[in-house]
């Protein structure tokens, strides 16, 4: 049995801005990598996918390390607290979440 499969995929467009972005020291010439950086929303299964999204960025660049956070409320921002931790520990970060 020959089903089609349709799959919609949203994209809105990129609202212009004239804002810069903070410079950061990263460079893949840093033979240690860069510092990793995973803020998990505390929805479910977020962990997984994140564990893989590591393991991804593991596989394409070298990471000399991994910082993990968690929000403690789905539906809440998360605390300064945590936002000034990854930014001091990380040089990138990733969000994600998951059901």
């Amino acid at each position: 049995m020959n089903q089609i499969v349709r799959l919609v995929i949203p994209v809105a467009p990129t609202p212009a801005s004239d804002a810069k972005a903070a410079p950061r020291r990263v460079t893949q010439g840093n033979e240690k990598g860069i510092r990793l950086g995973v803020l998990d929303n505390s929805k479910g299964n977020a962990d997984h996918l994140l564990k893989m999204i590591v393991e991804g960025v593991r596989a394409q660049v070298a990471v000399a390390e991994v910082s993990y956070a968690r929000k403690p409320y789905v539906s809440m921002a998360a605390p300064p607290e945590i936002l000034d931790q990854l930014a001091r520990e990380a040089d990138v970060v990733i969000s994600a979440m998951a059901d």
